[in-house]
């Protein structure tokens, strides 16, 4: 379910299905009957389980910054389908989404895709169309078989990787680790953040068959914190940045600023970009990024921690952030999740949790979480609204949390579209 992608298969007649189908073979039809605009793309690749979105959003910030053209493909959307497919930070237009499905209309797409199928080459197609000198895509789901894994990237990069859509890519480390090592190509480096050892073994195996260097954090390159704020270091190039400041909060955002860095020189050195440090500096502090320990409201923070990885970066950024100060949780979880994971794992910087029902036919209902909750105060909260209005006005530190969708809900209620 995407939301108002909808109005644009009825408006242009084009059908879909509204399903997962990992695979390769119709999407690569569909793109050859269209033009193959992946092939003109300059591309930098990502997939993993968490970091994508953050690391995207620095990458992105330090290419602006040095004049480039840059488009994006993210999912799953913020508020809906046309912040997934964004130019110069503007999500793609209603004019602008009604030409790449005059394209795909015209070109017989219909019936053919799935709905992110077909999202994929509409965001192919508005790259192609609006000219960009550089297109970050993020993988949906996993890599190897996820509908992005049509391009030949300048470089991959592989933030995290943890147990997650078990259903498709596994139950272990290691299958989960393949589908993600599936996005490396050849002869094309891959950055890696902190992975575990299993998964790491899979990533240099893949790595090693398709002659591709592996440039891994704390390894060729790491972040050191000073005085002036923190530094960035490449020991393969002998490069040092200081005085890097950031606004996104949380210890591993300074890691996936380094993943970022490390590609931000890989795109450059290959498209013969002049490097400025000033302009990495700049990048590097005005990336912010929606539903990323962000504050909506005075006390209010949104953060889309939904699977136990992230609740544990979510909880350090608390700990770090707001040390000693009461915690107030308000939750919503899809239910293919690890629902009772996360809650316990945020059970351990709050005892006060309130869970809500929001529109999404796969969200596991406020009651059923509050089942499997061991907090000392919880309760259903059927005005999420109102009581969220209160918290600020009281200066009562609140965080949202779970599913992306909800934090859409959210913001909606409260502060509008951005």
């Amino acid at each position: 379910m995407i939301p108002k992608f909808g109005r644009y298969k009825e408006k242009w007649a084009v059908k879909s299905d509204d399903f997962i189908k990992p695979g390769l073979a119709a999407i690569e039809e569909a793109l050859a009957i269209v033009g193959s605009p992946e092939k003109s793309l300059q591309v930098v690749h990502l997939a993993g389980t968490n970091g994508k979105g953050s690391t995207l959003t620095f990458i992105e910030s330090m290419l602006n910054e040095h004049g480039l053209r840059v488009g994006k493909f993210m999912s799953p959307c913020i508020l809906d389908v046309h912040d997934q497919i964004q130019v110069e930070n503007q999500p793609i237009s209603g004019e602008e989404m009604d030409q790449v499905f005059k394209q795909m209309q015209l070109a017989g797409l219909s019936g053919k895709l799935t709905d992110f199928e077909l999202l994929t080459v509409a965001a192919f197609l508005h790259f192609v169309n609006s000219r960009v000198d550089v297109a970050i895509i993020e993988a949906g789901m996993g890599g190897l078989l996820d509908s992005t894994n049509v391009v030949t990237p300048i470089v991959s990069i592989i933030p995290s990787i943890a147990l997650e859509h078990m259903r498709y890519l596994g139950n272990t480390i290691e299958s989960i680790a393949h589908h993600k090592a599936g996005i490396i190509k050849q002869h094309r480096p891959v950055i890696i953040g902190d992975l575990p050892p299993e998964a790491k073994a899979v990533i240099y195996k893949e790595a090693h068959m398709k002659q591709s260097t592996v440039l891994e954090l704390d390894d060729q390159f790491y972040i050191e914190h000073t005085k002036n704020g923190e530094c960035y270091t490449n020991d393969e190039n002998g490069l040092r940045i200081t005085n890097l400041l950031r606004k996104m909060k949380g210890p591993h955002q300074a890691n996936n600023m380094a993943l970022a860095i490390t590609a931000f020189f890989e795109v450059a050195t290959t498209l013969n970009v002049p490097v400025s440090i000033q302009g990495i500096q700049n990048g590097i502090n005005k990336a912010e990024i929606l539903g990323r320990f962000e504050e909506i409201l005075p006390y209010i923070i949104v953060d889309g921690a939904h699977n136990p990885a992230s609740a544990e970066k979510l909880i350090a950024t608390i700990r770090q952030e707001f040390p000693g100060e009461k915690i107030t949780f308000v939750i919503g979880i899809l239910a293919d999740k690890d629902v009772k994971k996360v809650l316990n794992q945020l059970e351990q910087v709050s005892d006060t949790f309130y869970f809500v029902d929001f529109d999404n036919p796969r969200a596991m209902s406020a009651k059923d979480m509050l089942g499997l909750s061991n907090a000392t105060h919880k309760e259903v909260l059927s005005d999420y609204s109102h009581f969220l209005q209160k918290q600020s006005e009281n200066k009562c530190r609140t965080v949202v949390s779970g599913s992306l969708y909800l934090l859409t809900e959210v913001r909606n209620r409260l502060i509008g579209n951005y």
